[in-house]
């Protein structure tokens, strides 16, 4: 038994550890064989509690400046606590406990694979749909596109996907979308141009969780209004993946809280004529990324920078004005075609500009300016439940800050944010 946990045995006081944490090896364990570098390891907390006292029959294996405990193992049994996060990218040789615990104490036999899982979504699609047919809410990130692809393998000829021109996405987005998947995949789409209604919903709205329940509402009533177009239409697909599941609401009934609605799951009606299909949802980005290789997906788009369905709504940060969109949409362009030029696009997990609720006085020339804040952020990550900040070369910024306060009439100030995630979210809201 393996347990993963920031909570302790009684009432606790308050320890918090975010990120990067430095653990040191206590003693020797079938379960850290091979984890540690010198009897050290750098790890990824996340909990501002700990376990002050160890339960009866169990000794310390490992401990952090303010984790005592931060490894637990029973004398007896094969039962293991973890204060901090063997699963993600930024636990070095985190991969190395987890394979510990499955194969050398669990003593399972690997019999899973891509290829594997997909099939069964495809059988599973087969019999969800039958002779139904499905939309597919399609909108160029990895995740929808992936989806659309796997639904195309298993029931294309039922299958419409509808692309929705919210006004909130990158440059050139929906131009370049239809081309691919209209010509290279010969699947079914439908352009829906409804810019103006976003918009419109979406005036003078400030608070974070509204503008993404407002905007998977109207998703849905698309949708749902596409699909009476459609005779015939039973199922509503999307790419939900669990990260998205595990931020919305928690998904095995624990306390695990809320952090914020995705549009797609917190941010959906509670009652749709439409019903849901995700056949992603139990996958983590990389899985999905794995996925969309075997099933021959465009490079361009397998491996682009996630973006959120929401769009450029959750990038600009309080009120959303077609003239922030127009700024933000330009200096978003400058910034992808500089890493892609610098040739650091890829090795980043996600990169994106955002504009913050504040103007700054500049001066350009022998003029006073009273413009927007650029906020520049770009992650390195595996599957984004963890993040870190990515460190670019000062040459680099100051050149990023330049070309952007010189092109994008609006912008006089140019930010860099090193968050973590924990304690921060990748995106901003």
């Amino acid at each position: 038994m393996l347990k993963t946990s920031a909570a302790g045995l009684n009432p606790i006081p308050k320890k918090r550890e975010y990120g990067r944490t430095l653990i040191k090896k206590r003693r020797n364990s079938v379960l850290t064989e091979n984890f540690y570098k010198n009897r050290k390891s750098e790890v990824w907390m996340s909990h501002q509690d700990c376990v002050t006292k160890l339960p009866n029959n169990f000794y310390t294996v490992a401990s952090s400046k303010s984790s005592k405990y931060a490894i637990l193992e029973h004398k007896n049994k094969s039962i293991f606590g973890i204060q901090f996060h063997p699963e993600v990218s930024h636990t070095n040789r985190g991969i190395i406990l987890l394979k510990n615990f499955v194969f050398k104490i669990c003593n399972a036999k690997k019999n899973w694979g891509t290829l594997n899982y997909k099939n069964n979504i495809i059988e599973n699609l087969r019999k969800i749909s039958k002779s139904e047919k499905i939309i597919c809410g399609l909108s160029g990130g990895v995740d929808s596109s992936v989806t659309a692809l796997v639904l195309s393998k298993a029931v294309k000829k039922n299958l419409t996907c509808i692309i929705v021109d919210t006004g909130l996405m990158r440059k050139n987005e929906f131009k370049n979308l239809y081309k691919i998947f209209k010509n290279k995949y010969k699947i079914n789409v439908k352009l829906v141009n409804e810019s103006i209604l976003f918009l419109t919903k979406l005036k003078n709205v400030t608070e974070p969780e509204k503008k993404r329940k407002i905007i998977g509402k109207l998703f849905v009533k698309i949708f749902e209004r596409e699909s009476k177009k459609i005779k015939g239409v039973k199922y509503l697909a999307q790419g939900t993946l669990y990260p998205d599941v595990i931020e919305s609401k928690s998904v095995t009934g624990s306390g695990t809280s809320k952090i914020k609605s995705h549009h797609n799951v917190g941010g959906l009606p509670k009652k749709m004529n439409l019903k849901l299909v995700e056949p992603l949802k139990d996958l983590f980005k990389d899985e999905v990324r794995s996925l969309g290789s075997s099933l021959g997906l465009d490079k361009k788009i397998l491996y682009r920078h996630p973006f959120p369905g929401p769009g450029l709504a959750i990038r600009i940060l309080g009120k959303i004005t077609p003239e922030k969109i127009r700024i933000l949409r330009e200096a978003d362009n400058i910034f992808m075609n500089e890493l892609k030029k610098y040739k650091l696009y890829h090795k980043i997990w996600q990169a994106y500009a955002a504009l913050l609720p504040v103007k700054t006085v500049g001066v350009m020339g022998d003029t006073r300016t009273y413009e927007h804040t650029c906020l520049l952020r770009a992650v390195t990550s595996k599957d984004g439940m963890t993040a870190d900040h990515f460190y670019f070369p000062k040459n680099f910024l100051d050149n990023i800050s330049n070309k952007i306060i010189n092109n994008v009439i609006g912008i006089n100030r140019v930010v860099y944010d090193i968050t973590s995630k924990p304690p921060g979210t990748i995106e901003l809201e």
